[in-house]
Formats: structure tokens, C-alpha cells, sequence
């Protein structure tokens, strides 16, 4: 059986996906990078913002429609939210957010039983409660097919319950993976060969509050670190209240911790946080900002915006633009606020008119982008470690420590970390010659 994967959405989707790639070749599948030859097609949906719905639809009709004689299965949030949704539009094998390796086994059955199936129109449904879920699905890591670091995720679902999002409707509460697991998995990895592991879950912050006994980011961090100390480790979006005193002192005594900190801030105005249902305020934000520039000096430190939620005014907004540049972030994701259905926020009052969203995620990002270039340009005349990908024409780019992308004059680097010394900057890439 040819098989292709088409993952839309988070790293956790990525992770999944991967799982399930290495799980079907060990069955002596093959994955194509083409659908069009393939007798199965997996499409990984996300559903975070009515965007991300729209998307998993036109993706799941447009392999439908390229791909008419195969198999068609869809798994994710979208599906998990909208199972019926995704059955009308073509799909043949429905699961959710959960539950891999069953989805795996409908997936076989139904290329075994294709005719049959097809003929009887059955469709292969298998869809639970997220909120009901407890336990965490151990999914070995896997990699997908010329990718060069690894993801391992840790932890699963979100208990939070932010106006705005439908994850925790999607994927259920805070679930964890034993941390003496996570280690024995970064092991692996390592022995592998992967030289960096993007540590990820839905809401790392949360890791092991479920387990007994209890334990904190921190702790799995550690046990990671300890377990791969020649594999850099890279960290996954933190929600600001984790960066405590004790969390900074705890994963810098450790050399292969990469200087680059997602955070989560949505806002940069106390008001619009408290409508979002965030829980923490400006204040609590660049404190955590403040201490990862203590502990990681030249760290880069970047975050996520929405601009235009319910009730956003003006003066809230100029609040959010003055203290982001306060923040002085490295790197920014900008979006416009997207109304979910499901989610509180969609029903609130004092809806922001789109085009007043747009403007304003387009004056965000002009400030974003002007504190990139400056973060670049501090770069140049440093030395850092770059993790090699691709190469073209001569020349090979990768991530260095702060996830700054580095071009380099060289050949043969796939996969290699080298030592580069920075002498330019320039639309949005750093460009070194290779010390080491």
C-alpha cells in the first residue's frame, strides 16, 4: 500500500503525523510524497480558528476530488469537532484528535475492504468524548521523510479554557507522558542521530499535574537534558507563568537548552487578557520576558498576537503596540482575530469590524518586523552553532541556537551542526562563513 500524509496545523499534528508514518512503514507500507499515485491519503486537520476549519474542508474536497479511487481518511481536531462534516465532504475513514493506532487499523481495513465498503456505502467512523480522556497515547517519535530535528511531545489537551479557543473542546484536558518516558525517548532519539528535539504539546506548561506523583516542566526538562546532553533542545510555546526563578536556574545549568522562548501573549493590554480569560497581566508577562534575558543572555524571545478581539478599542490597542515594543521581541506570529464557533468569545458583544482587525494586525507587524531586523543585526559579528538543512546552488541554510535562519557557503552539511561566524543580515536571514 502507497500512502501520502498531508498534516495541516501545530507541531503536535506534526508529531502525529510522524507517528503514524513510522508505525505504517514498519508494516511494510510505503509513503509517497505524491497523492495522486497513493491508495490511501491522510489528511491531519486542525481547527483552532474558523480559518483552520476552512482549510481542513477545502483540503479534504481537493484530494477528493485529485484522488478519486483512494481512500480517503481524516483525523485531527477538525474532524474531532466536525465528524460529520468531514464524512459529507468525502472522507472515508473519520477519527478524531485521539486514538492513533485504532485510526490506523480502520485505515487498513478500509483499503482491504475498499469495494465492499464503498459499495455498501460504509464509512468508517470512530470518534470519542475529548473530555473524557485521561490517559496520554504513547505514540513513538517518528520523523517524516527529510526532516532534520526531531519533535517529541510530552504532554497533551489544555485545561485552560481561553474565550477565544476551541483546543480544549478538541483534544480534551491536560494529559502528561511519565517523565522517565520522555528521557528514554530523548535517549533514542539521540542514538539516532538527531542532533536537536523540539520538546512540544498542546500546553507544556501544564506537564504533570496529572501524574503521581506531581511534577513540573522543569523536572522533565531536566530528565531530557541529563538524557541527551550532545542533542540541543528546544523548547515549545510556554505559557508565561511557567518562567519562574526556579524553572530559569533549573534548565540553564544545562548547555544544550537553545536560547529561544516562545511565549504566549495574545495582548499586550491588561483588559483585553482579562476578557481573553488569559491568566496572567502585563506585569507577570515581562516578568517572564526580564528572566529569560537574565538567565539566557541575547536570548530570542518571541510571542504570538491576536489584534481585534471583542471590546478591543483603540486605547487598548495602542497599550498592546507600546508594550510589545517594550518587550522588544525577536520574532512575532501576527493574526487578526478569526471567530471560532464553540468558543465563548464568538458570542461576545462589541465585535471589532475586520477590516479594523486587519489594520491593526498590520501595524503590529510593522513594529514586529522592525524589531526582528534589529535582533538580526545584533547578531552579526557573533558565533553560533547552526543546524544545517538544506543546501541549494552552492550555499546551505539552517537554525542556529536562537532559531535564527543562517546561510552558509558550503556543500554535504545535511544534517550537520557547525560552528559560523555572522557577518550580515539581511531579509530576515543571517549570512556566516564556517569557523569549525
Amino acid at each position: 500500500m502507497k500512502f501520502y500524509i498531508h498534516t495541516l496545523g501545530c507541531k503536535v499534528n506534526q508529531y502525529e503525523s510522524q507517528a503514524i508514518e513510522t508505525l505504517l512503514t514498519e508494516q511494510g507500507h510505503v509513503s509517497s510524497p505524491d497523492a495522486r499515485s497513493c491508495d490511501v491519503i491522510i489528511i491531519n486537520t486542525c481547527s483552532v480558528t474558523a480559518e483552520s476549519d476552512r482549510k481542513s474542508r477545502q483540503t479534504v474536497r481537493k484530494l477528493r476530488r485529485q484522488c478519486p479511487d483512494a481512500v480517503i481518511a481524516v483525523c485531527g481536531c477538525f474532524s474531532q469537532i466536525s465528524p460529520d462534516s468531514a464524512e459529507e465532504i468525502g472522507a472515508d475513514v473519520i477519527s478524531g484528535s485521539g486514538a492513533k493506532l485504532p485510526f490506523i487499523d480502520d485505515v487498513l481495513r478500509a483499503y482491504d475492504e475498499k469495494k465492499k465498503l464503498r459499495d455498501e456505502n460504509i464509512k468508517l467512523k470512530s470518534v470519542d468524548e475529548s473530555r473524557y480522556r485521561r490517559s496520554f497515547e504513547r505514540l513513538s517519535p517518528g520523523n517524516l521523510s527529510g526532516k532534520t530535528r526531531a519533535l517529541l511531545k510530552i504532554q497533551d489537551g489544555c485545561s485552560n479554557y481561553c474565550a477565544y479557543c476551541i483546543i480544549p473542546y478538541s483534544r480534551g484536558p491536560s494529559r502528561s507522558l511519565e517523565h522517565d518516558e520522555a528521557a528514554n525517548y530523548a535517549y533514542q532519539l539521540s542514538r539516532d542521530g538527531y542532533k536537536e528535539i523540539v520538546i512540544t504539546g498542546i500546553e507544556i506548561a501544564s506537564y504533570g499535574r496529572d501524574l503521581t506523583p506531581k511534577y513540573m516542566l522543569g523536572d522533565v526538562v531536566s530528565s531530557i537534558a541529563k538524557a541527551a546532553p550532545e542533542t540541543r533542545l528546544r523548547l515549545g510555546s510556554l505559557e508565561p507563568r511557567v518562567i519562574t526563578d526556579d524553572f530559569c536556574e533549573t534548565i540553564s545549568g544545562f548547555g544544550n537548552i537553545c536560547p529561544h522562548f516562545h511565549l504566549s501573549l495574545q495582548s499586550g493590554c491588561d483588559e483585553t487578557l482579562s476578557r481573553m480569560r488569559r491568566r496572567y497581566d502585563t506585569a507577570r508577562f515581562y516578568e517572564s520576558v526580564e528572566l529569560l534575558r537574565r538567565y539566557f543572555p541575547g536570548c530570542a524571545v518571541a510571542a504570538d498576537l491576536i489584534t481585534g478581539f471583542p471590546g478591543e478599542t483603540d486605547e487598548e490597542f495602542s497599550k498592546t503596540l507600546k508594550f510589545i515594543e517594550k518587550c522588544d521581541f525577536a520574532f512575532m506570529h501576527i493574526f487578526p482575530y478569526s471567530e471560532r464557533p464553540g468558543t465563548a468569545a464568538a458570542s461576545m458583544p462589541d465585535s471589532v469590524p475586520k477590516a479594523v482587525r486587519k489594520d491593526r494586525a498590520a501595524k503590529a507587524a510593522e513594529i514586529a518586523g522592525r524589531m526582528e531586523r534589529d535582533y538580526l543585526a545584533s547578531c552579526v559579528g557573533k558565533e553560533v552553532n547552526v543546524l544545517f538543512e538544506q543546501g541549494k546552488d552552492g550555499y546551505f541554510t539552517g537554525h542556529a541556537e536562537n532559531y535564527c535562519e543562517v546561510t552558509c557557503r558550503g556543500e554535504d552539511l545535511h544534517n550537520q551542526v557547525r560552528r559560523v561566524l555572522i557577518k550580515g543580515a539581511g531579509n530576515g536571514v543571517l549570512f556566516g562563513d564556517i569557523l569549525l
